[in-house]
């Protein structure tokens, strides 16, 4: 885990989130990965608790925005790229500074930046990180909340703080297959009402079907995410997969 960063074994893969209303790519999440020497292509899971609880989230933390911001100037003006925050990186590190950095050596526009944090970040420190939030907000970054409906706190979250985003947990996605469950239909139609009257953009990940895809954007949800339309790739492989995902859309297998 030392040396993975120094002998070049991280990389980040993209995912692609689809706009359903003009049904076309608007972002992709970068996505860490380690590909270590014996054990081959490890997902984050698996590696990013180790990281936090040994403090090298920092350092990778900083390396992925500076490499996806800088990847992102590689794609079309109005796709986005969105990266995940880790709570130690508002705990122990200077993330406003790492963003700034990331932002003015990639030449970035501020806009075209997302970050996730899950509810996690906001139990940890609530006032520091709201402050740290919205001084990045201040710079043009837009926030998403990532996990949504997994803690006990998430509606006063949204009271808190005016999040650009929220992503629906695809534990509530994935069980919309289970027996035509209409609970979790229902909660997504109603996460998805909240986002529009609140004005904030609602995400429904882990999309793995085209009834799935149909089900949520009958609901209203405004972006789409998941293996139906593309799974992390290289960024090398990201102008195939916007090129795919744009032949899908234009024949309309994803509507309502």
């Amino acid at each position: 885990m030392h040396g993975a960063l120094d002998q070049n074994q991280l990389d980040l893969y993209y995912q692609p989130l689809v706009d359903t209303e003009h049904r076309d790519v608007i972002a992709f999440e970068a996505l860490l990965r380690w590909h270590h020497p014996l054990r081959g292509l490890i997902p984050p899971a698996d590696f990013v608790p180790i990281a936090e609880e040994t403090g090298l989230i920092l350092e990778i933390g900083e390396w992925a925005l500076r490499s996806a911001c800088k990847e992102a100037t590689k794609w079309p003006e109005a796709i986005r790229v969105s990266v995940n925050l880790s709570p130690i990186q508002f705990e122990r590190g200077n993330l406003y500074q790492s963003v700034v950095d990331a932002l003015t050596l990639s030449e970035l526009a501020p806009h075209r930046l997302e970050l996730e944090i899950t509810e996690g970040v906001l139990l940890r420190d609530e006032i520091n990180t709201r402050a740290i939030l919205h001084n990045l907000r201040a710079l043009g970054v837009r926030i998403a909340l990532d996990d949504f409906g997994t803690a006990y706190a998430s509606l006063s979250y949204l009271r808190s703080f005016p999040f650009d985003k929220i992503k629906i947990d695809r534990s509530f996605v994935r069980d919309l297959d289970v027996g035509k469950r209409k609970d979790c239909e229902a909660i997504i139609q109603a996460v998805a009402g909240l986002g529009k009257q609140m004005q904030i953009s609602t995400v429904a990940e882990g999309i793995e079907t085209l009834d799935q895809a149909q089900t949520v954007t009958a609901a209203g949800c405004n972006e789409l995410q998941g293996f139906y339309f593309s799974k992390p790739v290289p960024a090398a492989d990201v102008s195939k997969v916007l090129a795919a995902c744009r032949s899908k859309l234009e024949r309309g297998h994803h509507g309502a």
